[in-house]
């Protein structure tokens, strides 16, 4: 009866591909075949020298960096992270992080991480919002790899304007002194992973990593979606 109705509103109401929003199969889950098939993974995870970790070198220190996908202005990524952030679609970044984490968890650098810490938003704009994106791509990561989420270990405590259309230098002095650590004791000896939707220039996730810096041994990674 149950497969009766939802089959009865698919036909009226087909569940969409977040990729290119044609109807959706039954058997496909957030995204239709071709668009899975067709996702541009960066395959950076192995690579030391790869594209995000250069965004930090020389400026910050840490174990790794990488991405899952490669990010276009008008993209299936980009529509697929649009549901996501503006839409209310959370089942988007549900989807997309048990893909980050079935891509990321076998690889070796990656290894050693301890728990997950999405970059915060501003209390405000998360009310706002209704929701964390980069906490619901962590939900997404748990289903598949079990590590907790330190989600209180770093807070935003200034609301920076969009990063939009903003130079690197502009984006660096929006963002550097907007997270403070409530606890620094509880991330002590702890790899973490930090999770966002996108990194363009880095200034976002650098400022989260000055913050976490203080740390006592920490070590810092960090992990995106998409590179821009």
């Amino acid at each position: 009866m149950f497969l009766w109705g939802s089959d009865l509103i698919g036909l009226f109401l087909p569940r969409r591909c977040a990729g290119c929003d044609t109807a959706l199969m039954r058997f496909e889950q957030c995204l239709c075949s071709i668009c899975f098939d067709d996702l541009p993974k960066t395959r950076f995870h192995e690579d030391p020298e790869n594209s995000v970790e250069q965004l930090f070198k020389g400026k910050v220190q840490l174990q790794a960096a990488s991405a899952f996908l490669h990010f276009s202005p008008t993209g299936k990524v980009q529509r697929m992270l649009h549901l996501l952030k503006y839409k209310n679609e959370r089942q988007v970044g549900i989807y997309l992080g048990r893909l980050m984490a079935e891509d990321l968890m076998v690889t070796e650098r990656f290894s050693t991480v301890d728990c997950f810490l999405p970059v915060p938003l501003h209390p405000r704009k998360e009310f706002m919002r209704g929701y964390n994106q980069s906490q619901v791509l962590v939900q997404g990561m748990q289903q598949k790899w079990a590590l907790p989420s330190v989600g209180k270990g770093l807070v935003r405590v200034v609301r920076t304007p969009s990063q939009t259309r903003r130079s690197r230098l502009d984006r660096w002095l929006n963002v550097k002194e907007a997270f403070q650590l409530p606890d620094p004791e509880k991330l002590r000896g702890k790899h973490v992973l930090i999770i966002d939707d996108v990194v363009t220039t880095g200034a976002t996730l650098e400022g989260c990593v000055l913050a976490l810096a203080a740390v006592p041994e920490i070590r810092i990674s960090v992990y995106t979606v998409a590179y821009a």
